[in-house]
């Protein structure tokens, strides 16, 4: 990894206000909240109203970073949104950001790498703002799964939540938030969690044709254990950090079982990792950053820890990335 010259300098988070509890679940397919806590770990999800859409989510992170930190968007010179449920196909959903916050000068594109989006999405602003041709991109994760999500399906139905997210990075030559990153892809795994929309087979396999999503959790789950801890192994020896020095491994919360069993292969202690599921669900790229903000607000982050993360998901997509956690300071 070249040398980093871009710091994350702020965050932001939104969930909408309705929960989807077990005891909901429990009412819509056959499963009980044991079962769910047992191999998911998750009580409840929030899902978004019927006229409220990825980038409604998307302005509520936004406002939520610059009420926390006082931060100015004018200058912002770039804004990247990682989504997999965009409110239309196009315009993006960074360009509805642009129009929304009145932005005068910038790009705006939507990245979609699913549950590794934000990981992704934080890498390439990394290497636009240590180019030098970017000074300051607005970096945004924002998902409405429950809009997707089959509801006659209990193996995926009690996964799924919405939120969004947000981070500024800004160009800091000094003290850069970037240590190392570790990224790939396996496409012939694509059929194992998909959400058909125009062709009506993948990889010579009839998909179906619900435009919901279909996962089948068994592949996904050894994919992802098997990858990801060779993934982390390959991000301590780039960074050279002890794995005793990590603060934090922060993966994408997708399941709490997928996650003890990464944590188990990689010689994570479970203690030093941070979710979000328990209490939002699997929300694909938003998950990571609302598993950050969420240490943050419950006193665990601190100024200078050193982080882990680690996305990953359809496509197959993954991509791990060190950071050094030093934020501007929060409005008091």
């Amino acid at each position: 990894m070249n040398q980093s010259r871009a710091r994350i300098t702020a965050i932001g988070t939104y969930v909408p206000e309705k929960k989807l509890t077990n005891a909901d679940l429990e009412k819509m397919v056959e499963t009980t909240d044991e079962w769910i806590v047992q191999r998911t770990g998750m009580h409840e999800r929030r899902v978004s109203a019927d006229d409220q859409f990825a980038s409604h989510l998307a302005f509520g992170a936004v406002q939520n970073l610059i009420d926390g930190y006082g931060k100015d968007l004018s200058d912002v010179d770039c804004i990247i949104v990682a989504t997999t449920t965009p409110d239309h196909a196009f315009p993006s959903v960074a360009c509805l950001i642009q129009n929304h916050f009145d932005i005068p000068a910038t790009g705006a594109f939507d990245l979609n790498a699913t549950c590794a989006g934000f990981t992704y999405s934080l890498h390439v602003a990394n290497n636009m703002v240590s180019s030098g041709i970017h000074k300051k991109i607005l970096v945004v994760a924002s998902e409405t799964l429950t809009k997707v999500t089959d509801y006659t399906d209990r193996s995926t139905c009690i996964l799924f939540g919405d939120a969004a997210a947000a981070m500024l990075v800004e160009y800091d030559e000094q003290n850069p938030s970037f240590l190392a990153s570790h990224m790939g892809a396996n496409g012939a795994g694509g059929a194992h969690v998909y959400r058909r929309t125009f062709a009506p087979t993948l990889h010579g396999q009839e998909l179906d044709p619900s435009g919901k999503m279909v996962q089948n959790g068994r592949e996904v789950y050894k994919w992802a254990t098997r990858t990801i801890p060779g993934g982390v192994e390959e991000l301590l020896i780039k960074s050279g950090i002890e794995r005793d020095k990590l603060d934090w491994f922060i993966p994408h919360s997708a399941n709490l079982r997928m996650v003890e069993s990464i944590c188990d292969k990689a010689g994570i202690n479970v203690e030093n990792t941070l979710t979000s599921m328990q209490y939002f669900g699997n929300t694909s790229s938003a998950s990571i950053p609302l598993a950050i903000h969420k240490g943050i607000k419950e006193g665990k982050v601190n100024d200078g820890d050193t982080m882990l993360l680690y996305g990953f998901g359809g496509g197959l997509t993954h991509l791990g990335l060190v950071l050094n956690w030093s934020p501007d300071s929060p409005k008091a």
